[in-house]
């Protein structure tokens, strides 16, 4: 395209009868933004550069022109973000009756101390059990919190410096990337990840960076999350004098992939080797099964000072909807954290951090014995675990048995059906597949393919995510609709 600029001072009149000198470029600029652009924000961004009464120009196209104010439009930090499969699933499980294997929460209750702990929060006459608290976190918590991990982690952790306590662990990981994310940064997110990370990464200006763990061939037995793999060679070459963090789910959701000591190590050596951050997030921590060893990164060489461990009350006691996480972690990290929590949420809620607290004490007590929660609930879920994995199994599809977590994927590839085109050209099988197995059949999933990037979704469209921490008779009539599933 070729413009033809008049290079001397142009005149224009504007409606109110005053004439106005433009030189060429601030003409050229305004007729650009106005004809390319086309909105009412580039014009008025071109007031700020246009001087004296050259504005009248930029208010008369303004108040002349079809342009629309754009007072609503969104700011670009969250363009593109909208979209969200669980708010899709959600809305089409309330419309549908269905059993709901789709989303991540327990249909039974949390175990009855921690419920009587809440009653006794809540029922106290200590006023202040309903007013605000700490804004870091409840002290009765911190401190139980900075005990317990203390011990895990086999350090000294300062209950008021290195601990946060955070409205769930989804604020754990915001608080992260707003703190410790800057515009241009790299992160490295491992295949497949728990899908906020990639967004939130985005809307701190990230730049998200995927390496993919790969199923290895497998023959005569199950397939088992252990069998998806880090290619070493290709993951250091992930990293890059703009990397800022990588960010480790271990369990892994939706794979359930438990990290081995060799893996993290892998991780750790190349995250000191660059002085690179470590978010991990351990939500699932309690919940490792076939008796795998549950290895906390954080413990590593040179480990503690670069990580943020990030944990969960709701998963720990199977209580989701009480929203208390945390992050734990070294001062000179976690004072960042706190200056966006307290921006932001400032407080989480006093009665579930003290039932929460209480727990926790409780189950200090006991750790590592028979009548402790953190051994009786991960046997009871393993249970639940082989049961749904056999029931998909003989439906003709193959389960990826899972070392921790709530989620079974499944791989969907013998019963593929030939599914109807979607009037959206970019929705892959697996979600063509769940939201038909959720109108038609009765029985919600989740398309996996959302837990990976753009890059890669194609490459894993041909599976699906149960999750099987429900009661037994939700998983019976789970199985009952399975056993249809080749007819």
């Amino acid at each position: 395209m070729l413009f033809v600029i008049q290079m001397t001072p142009l005149r224009f009149m504007p409606s109110n009868g005053h004439l106005t000198r433009l030189t060429p470029w601030q003409y050229l600029s305004c007729r650009l933004h106005h004809l390319v652009l086309g909105t009412a924000v580039d014009m008025l961004r071109i007031a700020h550069v246009v001087k004296g009464s050259n504005r009248n120009f930029v208010n008369h196209i303004l108040h002349t022109s079809n342009v629309k104010m754009s007072n609503q439009k969104s700011a670009r930090r969250i363009e593109g973000l909208d979209k969200n499969i669980w708010v899709e699933i959600t809305k089409l499980v309330s419309q549908h009756q269905v059993v709901n294997l789709g989303q991540g929460f327990p249909d039974f209750s949390p175990p009855q101390f921690v419920k009587e702990a809440f009653i006794r929060a809540l029922n106290s006459e200590n006023s202040l059990m309903n007013q605000y608290t700490r804004g870091f976190g409840h002290p009765p918590l911190v401190n139980i919190l900075a005990l317990f991990f203390g011990k895990l982690l086999g350090r000294d952790i300062n209950a008021l410096d290195e601990v946060l306590v955070t409205v769930g662990a989804y604020e754990a990981l915001f608080c992260f990337f707003q703190a410790m994310v800057d515009d241009g940064d790299e992160v490295i997110i491992i295949e497949p990840f728990f899908d906020c990370y990639e967004m939130m990464a985005q809307m701190a200006g990230g730049r998200p960076v995927f390496i993919p763990l790969q199923p290895k061939p497998v023959s005569g037995r199950m397939v088992t999350s252990a069998d998806w793999e880090l290619d070493p060679a290709e993951l250091a070459n992930k990293f890059t004098k703009r990397t800022k963090a990588v960010i480790l789910n271990n369990p892994n959701n939706p794979l359930g992939k438990v990290f081995t000591r060799k893996e993290l190590e892998l991780i750790a050596d190349l995250c000191v080797k660059h002085d690179v951050l470590c978010l991990s997030d351990e939500v699932y921590e309690w919940l490792v099964y076939d008796g795998k060893e549950h290895v906390r990164i954080a413990t590593l060489p040179g480990m503690w000072e670069r990580t943020v461990t990030v944990g969960s009350g709701g998963k720990t006691f199977s209580a989701t909807g009480w929203k208390v996480g945390w992050a734990i972690g070294p001062k000179q990290v976690l004072r960042h954290l706190r200056t966006v929590h307290q921006n932001t949420v400032f407080h989480c809620a006093t009665a579930a951090q003290q039932a929460v607290a209480e727990g926790l004490t409780k189950e200090l007590e006991c750790l590592g014995k028979p009548e402790s929660y953190f051994i009786s609930l991960p046997q009871e879920l393993q249970r639940k675990r082989d049961r749904l994995a056999a029931s998909i199994n003989a439906a003709g599809l193959k389960s990826i048995l899972p070392e921790g977590g709530y989620f079974l994927i499944a791989d969907v590839t013998a019963t593929r059906f030939d599914l109807p085109d979607s009037t959206d050209p970019e929705e892959l099988y697996d979600d063509k597949l769940v939201k038909r197995m959720i109108t038609e059949q009765g029985l919600a999933a989740i398309p996996v393919s959302v837990f990976y990037s753009a890059e890669h979704k194609k490459e894993f469209e041909n599976y699906i995510r149960f999750c099987f921490a429900k009661e037994d008779s939700t998983l019976s009539k789970a199985e009952k609709i399975l056993q249809e599933w080749k007819k």
